[in-house]
This record gives C-alpha cells, sequence and structure tokens, in this order.
C-alpha cells in the first residue's frame, strides 16, 4: 500500500479538548479520523496531534493534505471511493 486509503472525501469537523490525539494516516482506521491500529500491517504510522484550545477542528479525510492533519481541500479535486 503506497497509497493512503480515503476514508471520506471531505473533512472531519471535530470538538476536541486539549489534549493529545493520534490522526489516521493510512485511511484504514475504523474510527476515523483517529488512530486504531490499522495502519500496523502498512508503512504509515499515525500522526500526533496536540490540541492547546478546545475548539471544533477540521481533520482531513481524504488522506491527501498538505496540511496534516488540516483539512486543505484537495479533496474537492480528488474522485471518492
Amino acid at each position: 500500500m503506497s497509497e493512503p486509503v480515503m476514508a471520506q472525501a471531505a473533512p472531519y469537523g471535530v470538538e476536541l479538548q486539549p489534549g493529545d490525539y493520534w490522526w489516521c494516516r493510512c485511511g484504514l482506521s475504523k474510527k476515523q479520523p483517529f488512530c486504531d491500529g490499522s495502519h500496523k500491517p502498512t508503512a504509515f504510522v499515525p500522526l500526533k496531534v496536540t490540541v492547546t484550545e478546545a475548539r471544533k477542528y477540521w481533520l482531513c479525510g481524504c488522506k491527501r493534505t498538505a496540511g496534516e492533519p488540516f483539512c486543505d481541500g484537495t479533496h474537492k479535486s480528488l474522485t471518492a471511493p
């Protein structure tokens, strides 16, 4: 698997509290947009995200953003699975 799986062709709007989170990079997690360990048979590793402010964040669902883990609109130019 050289490319991540597109989990969805839109961002995930999630309300987060301050703390550490692990964003799924492979797209295989069943707990999107967060890691559940599904990446283990792949070369992908999750991204640790440290949140300092409680608010809504828009995390990438297509797994192709240039601004990991945040959505940059790349999904608008991709074809959904």
